[in-house]
């Protein structure tokens, strides 16, 4: 169902309420239930790329993510705004964001193909950390002997780094040509 041209600003005005009081990203399924009787998928799809339009000029933006729409910062703006809460955000050991970067560009994978890519065992800590981080999950086992674990990356990881999908992480490539520009300098 779609709306008459007189209901469109109250409910954009309902779907941002609804956005700007979500402390996670709102799937499109579950902005539709806000509506009697619910709107079609594309209906509160164009309300909210209308209502995305209309947040351009300010310093808070409207993103679609992997699971859903939210409101954020734009990042001219993260720096300082991070000044409000001077928390460090964590870091990560190299061994973490190695297997991470494999798990995102290579999943389903094992631990045992991690270590064959980074040619060093992988601590079950640097597991535990992406796990509990909620950025991977177990996915399955693969059918051989021992069954070992498949691990995926999750919707976190990309509603976390601000893609929709792993289609728009960079080319493989491209980073390897960085990492091998940035040793040569």
């Amino acid at each position: 169902m779609s709306l008459p041209e007189s209901e469109i600003p109250a409910a954009k005005q309902l779907l941002e309420a609804a956005l700007l009081s979500s402390p996670e990203p709102v799937s499109i399924a579950q902005l539709r239930h806000l509506f009697e009787p619910e709107l079609s998928s594309d209906a509160v799809r164009r309300l909210l790329e209308e209502l995305q339009q209309e947040w351009q000029p300010r310093a808070v933006e409207l993103v679609q993510v992997a699971s859903g729409w939210r409101f954020q910062t734009r990042p001219a703006f993260q720096e300082q705004i991070a000044r409000l809460n001077p928390e460090k955000p964590p870091r990560y050991s190299r061994a973490v964001l190695e297997t991470l970067a494999i798990i995102a560009y290579r999943q389903p994978v094992t631990r045992g193909d991690i270590e064959e890519i980074r040619g060093v065992a992988v601590a079950a800590s640097v597991l535990r950390t992406l796990e509990s981080r909620g950025w991977v999950e177990v996915l399955g086992h693969r059918e051989v002997p021992g069954r070992p674990a498949l691990y995926g990356t999750t919707s976190t990881l990309l509603d976390d780094i601000n893609l929709r999908s792993l289609q728009e992480l960079p080319p493989l490539t491209l980073l390897t040509d960085d990492v091998t520009h940035s040793e040569t300098a």
